[in-house]
């Protein structure tokens, strides 16, 4: 019995001292951390998806705090709104920033492609890109197993049943980038936001000349510079065979869109009208 209770006195002892000492280091060695990081930390949306560059949202908080200027630091997730509150917090001139959007930069659904295999894998564009072209002959197309979607995480993203390409809602997309990313064959590009939300891209990213990336989908853009022509902007350039528009130059008239031959120019938000509405051809019903 005499054994036990020495014993538990030892080891009670053992735990007292153990507990001053970690008391002591704790205080000795303890990191004074800004009270402010927590206040915007609990501003931030939480979805740690990195859009801002950082880690994740614990990362740019202790950045927002640790800065002089807010010049370059941006919350996607949060907007404008977030950064106001955080600017408040830390002291600092909020800084304007231009709200982005993603884009889809393919218009291959499946009427639009023959479909040459029958893919029964891991359902992940990843996988897919690394086993070859997918099931079509287009190597810069959408593969539609969303990985994209699950990288969101802010619900922006789904993947059309019927035509198995993904799809942005630009309502609840905050421009983070994290599909941009996710995405195996960078067919997701981050643009401008638009005014009204309106915006116009070629959903094409097929390099193939026009012949060939014909034969892949008829939606393909075939680098012809038809748009570069109407364009009295010089918005529009063609290299490696697939038109690009700066969003910094088009100033929205859709002349491009109209002019395309294969609707690879696709526009958003745009109100319907006749003015604007596409004159059907000469052969065609109006």
């Amino acid at each position: 019995m005499n054994s036990i209770i020495c014993s538990i006195i030892v080891l009670g002892a053992i735990g007292i001292l153990a507990a001053l000492l970690l008391s002591w280091v704790s205080r000795r060695f303890a990191v004074k951390e800004d009270s402010r990081i927590d206040e915007v930390e609990a501003l931030l949306p939480g979805a740690n998806c990195g859009g801002c560059g950082m880690s994740g949202c614990r990362a740019f908080a202790v950045a927002c705090c640790s800065a002089d200027t807010l010049d370059g630091l941006e919350c996607p997730g949060g907007g404008k709104e977030t950064m106001k509150k955080i600017a408040a917090v830390v002291g600092l001139e909020p800084v304007a920033s231009l709200p982005k959007v993603a884009v889809i930069k393919c218009a291959g659904d499946c009427a639009s492609r023959t479909r040459i295999a029958v893919y029964d894998g891991a359902p992940s564009c990843a996988v897919m890109s690394a086993c070859g072209s997918g099931e079509s002959l287009c190597g810069n197309s959408c593969l539609g197993c969303g990985d994209c979607v699950r990288a969101c995480g802010f619900g922006a993203l789904s993947v059309d049943k019927d035509s198995r390409l993904a799809v942005v809602d630009d309502k609840k997309c905050t421009g983070c980038g994290a599909c941009v990313a996710a995405c195996p064959r960078s067919i997701i590009e981050l643009r401008p936001y638009g005014p009204r939300g309106m915006r116009i891209w070629v959903a094409c990213s097929n390099r193939q000349r026009g012949a060939q990336a014909m034969k892949v989908c008829a939606n393909a853009c075939l680098g012809c510079g038809k748009c570069t022509k109407v364009c009295s902007h010089e918005a529009i350039t063609v290299t490696d065979n697939l038109a690009y528009i700066d969003p910094a130059k088009c100033k929205l008239c859709r002349k491009c869109v109209d002019t395309c031959p294969t609707d690879a120019i696709h526009k958003a938000n745009f109100p319907e009208s006749n003015i604007y509405r596409k004159q059907p051809a000469a052969n065609e019903k109006a």
